[in-house]
């Protein structure tokens, strides 16, 4: 099973707009602008296996990423939450759309999906050859803490905290991917034991109210155990080479276009 992280930025990216005009504008806040893992798009991730590919939320920066990652389509979406670094990239899948010829099955929760249909209403016609074409989906509604099957996956839904919102894990295997989160319930924490590769969002360095920081990800190191944790959703405070020379080995800080192998195990949590 291959993970292709397309984008691992916050919601602003890094660089984020601002800081002047010209070819240099952009502000950088920690990161050295001269290190090409520091330049961030928004955060988004393939999961491929037996040729089907998952994708784990649309950016708005999807048809930049899928183009700089040399994919040219996509088999479902799987939507963690509606906020817009998220699914603003979901019109762009009109071109997948075209390609493949059919509806795209997006999963999600029942709030993340009745949201998308407010945002997206025109996706949501008949489709109509004849016409300008439009994103087409089959949404999929999927429960805290069930597990399905997506193509050649079981997937597992995890219920995680976002502040004061909510967002949605999921546990492929021995993989799961855990972004805008600050914490995890009781029946959560019980699907995220013996891991081999954990892509958690960190944000900052200390604590944020929406975002786990670095100290929150050393902690849940230190309680879940994974072998693997790497890093994602990361702000214009955390500069890659800083923040791996500090982090134990088991720690990595991920960057557009990283890709990684985790053997699948089908397992129900």
């Amino acid at each position: 099973m291959k993970i292709t992280l397309l984008g691992c930025g916050g919601s602003a990216g890094v660089p984020m707009v601002g800081g002047g005009e010209g070819l240099e504008t952009g502000v950088w806040g920690k990161c050295d602008p001269k290190n090409p893992r520091n330049r961030r798009t928004r955060s988004s991730l393939i999961v491929e296996y037996q040729g089907f590919r998952l994708l784990v939320d649309a950016s708005p920066d999807f048809r930049f990423q899928m183009l700089e990652a040399g994919f040219s389509k996509i088999d479902a979406i799987f939507c963690t939450h509606p906020h817009s670094d998220h699914i603003g990239g979901l019109d762009e899948l009109r071109a997948v759309n075209r390609q493949i010829k059919r509806y795209i099955p997006l999963y999600g929760k029942k709030e993340t999906l009745e949201e998308i249909q407010k945002r997206c209403a025109y996706a949501f016609r008949p489709h109509d050859p004849n016409r300008f074409p439009w994103p087409s989906f089959n949404l999929k509604e999927v429960n805290d803490g069930e597990t399905l099957t997506i193509g050649p996956f079981k997937v597992s839904i995890i219920e995680q905290h976002h502040g004061n919102y909510f967002s949605t894990g999921l546990r492929i295997g021995n993989f799961a991917y855990s972004t805008d989160v600050t914490g995890f319930p009781e029946e959560s924490e019980k699907m995220l034991s013996n891991l081999q590769t954990w892509v958690i969002g960190c944000f900052q360095e200390t604590e944020h109210f929406s975002h786990a920081s670095v100290e929150d990800v050393l902690r849940w190191k230190a309680h879940f155990s994974p072998k693997k944790i790497i890093l994602t959703h990361m702000g214009h405070k955390l500069d890659y080479e800083s923040l791996k020379q500090r982090l134990p080995p088991s720690i990595e800080p991920g960057w557009d276009g990283m890709s990684f192998n985790v053997p699948y195990e089908e397992k129900v949590v």
